[in-house]
């Protein structure tokens, strides 16, 4: 009975260690998290583009919502061009970038860096091609025949990632400014790429010869996401996070902040 009571006393012990271990450390980042790094995919009108009189600046939807976010979880947030989209996911693999404000899941990113759930907006990814242009698309394998393009480190969801590599043939472009160009030109035969953006960007450059097909490639979400290396990775501030998307959710936040972007994009023009 001893020897059972010693074991118990032992292992309840191990077991409040732990527990206070963890709360420890969480208070500690949550304590050290005075200002959160931020970036995101700065082609991406209407969520995020830089700002043309600073180009340092992201502005656009998600940086409205950003305002927000800093405001309501107490943490200053500083969203700024840290790059192309490659080098931000990069930076954040680092740990010298503390958040991505707008990326899609993929099993491969839960390696560096955790997703804030829930996600802030769903999104439509499309197959944009020349109007009237001969492609019957209903499912993946419709793409096979033809000859796409899309843009470097984008990512439309793990399952067609997979796909397209396995079996599409599908290169890649610097920019979507390119991509559009080349469908409208008839270089290529398709691009992949998100509605919102693509329409965005396809009237700024005024090409009006293009369209998406109503089948959608994918919907994905996009979520906040947190670098496993950052101090403001714990518990509190995720949780803090998190209570303040439920809310703007509830509140209808995001129709806000895109009207006002589709307005300023229209009216202000990207940085190039």
């Amino acid at each position: 009975m001893t020897a059972f009571l010693n074991h118990f006393f032992k292992q309840s012990v191990l077991l409040l260690s732990s527990a206070f271990t963890l709360v420890f450390t969480s208070a500690v980042y949550a304590e050290n998290c005075k200002l959160i790094e931020a970036s995101g995919n700065a082609q991406y009108p209407p969520y995020l583009w830089r700002e043309p009189s600073d180009p340092a600046r992201l502005t656009g939807a998600i940086a409205f919502m950003a305002e927000d976010l800093a405001k309501e979880v107490g943490i200053p947030i500083n969203l700024a061009y840290r790059g192309p989209w490659g080098r931000v996911q990069l930076e954040v693999a680092e740990g010298r970038v503390d958040m991505i404000t707008g990326a899609f899941f993929t099993h491969p990113r839960t390696e560096y860096m955790d997703y804030i759930y829930p996600e802030f907006q769903g999104t439509r990814t499309a197959v944009w091609v020349k109007k009237n242009y001969p492609i019957e698309f209903k499912e993946w394998k419709d793409l096979k025949p033809h000859v796409g393009i899309t843009v470097v480190d984008n990512s439309f969801g793990q399952e067609f990632d997979e796909y397209a590599k396995e079996h599409l043939n599908i290169e890649e472009v610097s920019s979507l400014n390119q991509g559009l160009g080349m469908v409208s030109l008839g270089r290529i035969d398709y691009l992949i790429y998100e509605e919102n953006p693509g329409h965005a960007y396809a009237r700024k450059q005024g090409i009006t010869n293009i369209e998406t097909l109503e089948q959608p490639v994918t919907s994905q979400n996009l979520f906040l996401t947190v670098s496993k290396k950052s101090p403001c990775n714990s518990a509190q501030v995720k949780e803090k996070f998190s209570t303040a998307l439920k809310k703007f959710t509830a509140e209808g936040r995001m129709a806000g902040y895109l009207k006002r972007a589709l307005d300023l994009w229209e009216h202000q023009g990207a940085a190039k």
